[in-house]
């Protein structure tokens, strides 16, 4: 177990081969512009406090944008493998340039570590992990909290792409489970600027609250039509939406609005026995104390665990061959397969060759926004 990147990352381990590679090369593909630039600024952000060396080896990041486009990221893929030469890539940030890349990654035997909440197939992609929450964890613990509540119904809202129909699938499953009638569901595009007819046939049907499935600050416009024509039920939101963004972009009608997210974004709420406290507060530390109090985002959260797991293979993986070889990128993924109790930020890690992204309920922490704050519901 590894409690922190900033901690003594730097164990001693001689290269294979002494001609080894001068650098590890980690390719990162992030939606920096776009529609989900709102994310991307944390995903990038957290570049800034990765380590310049593990194992004796010093590091390159070789981060690009895809603009919040699966093709995009597909060509900048096919870049970073077969002319920078990477040994393993951090992202994409987007579930359907997750889904995009994958094949490709792993047909060129390259890790490849999701940051949205793509769940990993060894057995048909043995290359990608993912650091993200699956779904079906966090769609479970937000119907948890409606069940509590009292919701009996409830009406879904949300993208009309991979991203909605995932969030729309967890949430059938989570209804179901939890006796809540699923009574509607209205989709709209990541582009669109506004959602009032979708809005008025929700309202129609009155139900309890509104689950939706949605990202980043597009999914400020549902919440914005709702309160605008007066409805009152409960409006709850996936790990996709909570930034300091969709706070800033929404204002004062995503009051209320409850959602889950990584125990990072809450890092200073966190019960003191938490292990993941100590951990998150050292990096938002750093974290803040550059990009301002108000920066604090789940999505810097993805990159560094990204990295975090890395890290933790890289010693073992130099024994078995130097950086830039396909025996060095097989034995990173042999050594991320064993990951066990590794404390990130995000979660507690804990892989095996069925489970590559091995979370667990110590990785999902409920928020509300009170008073223009993410604040943890306990």
């Amino acid at each position: 177990m590894r409690p922190s990147l900033f901690a003594a990352v730097a164990v001693v381990a001689s290269l294979a081969a002494a001609g080894a590679q001068a650098q590890i090369r980690i390719g990162a593909i992030l939606s920096i512009s776009g529609p989900g630039a709102a994310m991307g600024v944390g995903y990038k952000g957290a570049f800034d406090f990765l380590p310049a060396e593990v194992a004796g080896q010093k590091i390159e990041y070789i981060v690009r944008d895809d603009a919040t486009d699966a093709q995009t990221a597909y060509t900048i893929a096919q870049k970073l493998i077969a002319e920078d030469h990477v040994d393993a890539i951090i992202g994409p940030s987007l579930y359907s340039s997750d889904v995009a890349v994958q094949p490709l990654a792993n047909d060129a035997h390259v890790p490849m570590i999701a940051m949205a909440p793509l769940v990993p197939v060894p057995e048909k992609f043995p290359y990608s992990f993912a650091v993200a929450q699956p779904l079906s964890l966090m769609v479970a613990a937000v119907f948890r909290h409606m069940q509590a509540a009292g919701v009996k119904t409830v009406g879904f809202i949300g993208f009309s792409d991979g991203w909605g129909d995932q969030v729309h699938a967890a949430t059938v499953t989570a209804a179901a489970a939890g006796g809540i009638a699923l009574v509607a569901d209205e989709r709209y595009a990541r582009a669109d600027t506004t959602v009032q007819a979708q809005a008025l046939r929700l309202i129609a049907l009155h139900p309890d609250a509104v689950m939706m499935g949605n990202s980043a600050t597009p999914a400020v416009l549902p919440v914005v039509a709702l309160r605008r024509l007066g409805y009152r039920g409960g409006i709850y939101g996936n790990h996709g939406i909570v930034s300091p963004a969709f706070i800033r972009v929404g204002g004062a009608p995503v009051d209320g609005v409850i959602a889950d997210t990584s125990p990072v974004a809450v890092y200073d709420q966190l019960p003191d026995g938490n292990p993941i406290k100590p951990v998150a507060s050292e990096l938002m530390a750093a974290y803040t104390k550059k990009f301002g109090p108000a920066s604090v985002n789940p999505f810097a959260g993805y990159s560094y665990d990204a990295m975090l797991l890395l890290a933790n293979a890289i010693p073992a993986a130099l024994k078995v061959a130097p950086p830039g070889t396909d025996a060095f990128r097989m034995a990173l993924r042999d050594a991320m397969e064993h990951t066990h109790e590794l404390v990130g930020v995000s979660g507690i890690y804990n892989m095996s060759a069925t489970d590559h992204n091995g979370q667990d309920a110590r990785a999902a922490v409920l928020v509300e926004v009170r008073h223009g704050e993410w604040t943890a519901i306990h």
